[in-house]
């Protein structure tokens, strides 16, 4: 045996140029989903945009409103109250109460470059305690600038059950100080220049001390405080 031939035998020869044998296949990468993260940030985002807008139109408004004050110095009108007449109050067959009084007021526009536009619609009513004696409508008419109207109004009544009613009232003007409540819900439209804006309410609440109910008699108006207020 040569010994070539007793060497591979022992330690066999290794073949070079055989390819080395195939790997196994490997697993598809894992898919990936959107993470919880992600959807968080979009949320933020939109949450900030949304914020950021509401922010902006806000400033807008704010700015708008600002200069329109600085331009036009609203003020709220006042009124004072003249005289207040009894023309009637008295007791029914049926114990109801009839009143029927005249209100004489002044209203004074203060505002030099707004106009009022009472509409349709204003109440004045008469209040002893909490039982409403009389009402009746205010006029409709424009309040220009700078400008002093007076008003008449009519107002009439009737009040069920007034036997107690007059009766409290006769007790209270023994004392010589009648405590009553004139309420007013006027819808206006104000105009600034030539631009009308939509109608609001004047909401007025004047506390009353006269010193009579007695029908067409002279009655004086002992104190009076009046407040009135825009409602939108």
């Amino acid at each position: 045996m040569a010994l070539a031939d007793h060497l591979q035998r022992i330690h066999p020869l290794t073949d070079v140029e055989r390819p080395p044998p195939p790997l196994p296949p490997s697993a598809p990468p894992p898919k990936v989903l959107p993470s919880e993260k992600t959807s968080s940030s979009c949320v933020c985002k939109c949450f900030c945009w949304t914020f950021c807008v509401i922010f902006l139109l806000l400033i807008v408004i704010g700015g708008v409103v600002g200069i329109l004050y600085l331009v036009f110095k609203p003020k709220i009108p006042t009124y004072s109250i003249n005289s207040l007449t009894i023309s009637d109050l008295r007791l029914n067959v049926d114990m109801s109460l009839y009143a029927r009084f005249d209100v004489k007021i002044t209203a004074y526009n203060p505002n030099e470059k707004i106009g009022i536009y009472y509409e349709k619609g204003g109440v004045l009513s008469v209040w002893y305690t909490d039982k409403r004696l009389c009402q009746g409508s205010l006029p409709v008419f424009y309040h220009g600038h700078r400008n002093r109207t007076a008003l008449d109004v009519d107002l009439t009544g009737r009040t069920v059950k007034g036997n107690t009613l007059m009766a409290a009232l006769a007790e209270q003007q023994r004392t010589g100080r009648i405590p009553l409540q004139l309420r007013a819900a006027a819808p206006v439209a104000v105009k600034l220049g030539q631009l009308k804006l939509k109608k609001v309410k004047i909401l007025g609440n004047c506390l009353l001390v006269v010193d009579s109910l007695t029908a067409n008699n002279a009655i004086s108006i002992k104190a009076s405080n009046c407040n009135f207020r825009l409602k939108l």
